[in-house]
């Protein structure tokens, strides 16, 4: 067999392996963005004191037993940023968002937008603010790691994707109260007109 034939070959099938990881890839990305628009959709503002903050397995983390059911056996051992905080009386475990875990602080009261037990994101702080800025400041003087730079960059690009989503969940909401305001003035013209024919 010729080289040349045996090079086609390689190309053929490294092309086609491309392909199908792009497809697939495409595939989870899409389904990724809808299970985010979902849990935009029913995320509410809670106030809450953050007690602290963790990479820790998921078996370890102390989630209610619903979430470790629901969960593939796999992701059970992989280390995922754990949340702990108190809403009210009560103390709970959160999952966090890759994308604000390292910003998120502790030892003092934020406003956060949650879905679940799924923090997705931080709106205000409040208390130990230059403590958490020093801190950060630290942590920009010490040499970063390969990894640590990607997992930046990839936080960096999942808070994009969760502004951009935040946002239009509120277009939304805003386009759907001017529609209403809308309805209703048309509404009271209509009443109007008819108290106008009964006199």
């Amino acid at each position: 067999m010729k080289w040349w034939l045996v090079l086609l070959i390689i190309i053929a099938v490294v092309a086609v392996i491309m392909f199908i990881l792009y497809k697939v890839g495409d595939k989870l990305q899409k389904k990724q963005l809808a299970q985010k628009q979902q849990m935009m959709d029913a995320a509410q503002q809670q106030t809450m004191m953050i007690i602290d903050k963790k990479l820790m397995p998921m078996k370890d983390a102390g989630l209610p037993k619903i979430v470790m059911e629901q969960t593939p056996k796999r992701y059970q051992k992989a280390k995922m940023p754990i949340v702990k905080a108190k809403i009210g009386p009560q103390i709970m475990n959160f999952i966090c968002d890759d994308a604000i875990f390292d910003e998120l602080p502790t030892k003092c009261e934020v406003k956060a937008m949650v879905s679940g037990i799924y923090i997705l994101s931080v709106k205000s702080t409040r208390g130990k603010k230059a403590t958490q800025q020093a801190a950060a400041e630290d942590g920009k003087k010490k040499k970063k790691s390969l990894r640590t730079r990607m997992a930046a960059k990839q936080a960096e690009y999942q808070r994009q994707l969760n502004d951009e989503l935040l946002a239009k969940k509120q277009n939304e909401e805003k386009g759907l109260t001017k529609k209403s305001k809308a309805e209703l003035k048309k509404e009271q013209e209509k009443a109007k007109k008819i108290t106008d024919g009964i006199r």
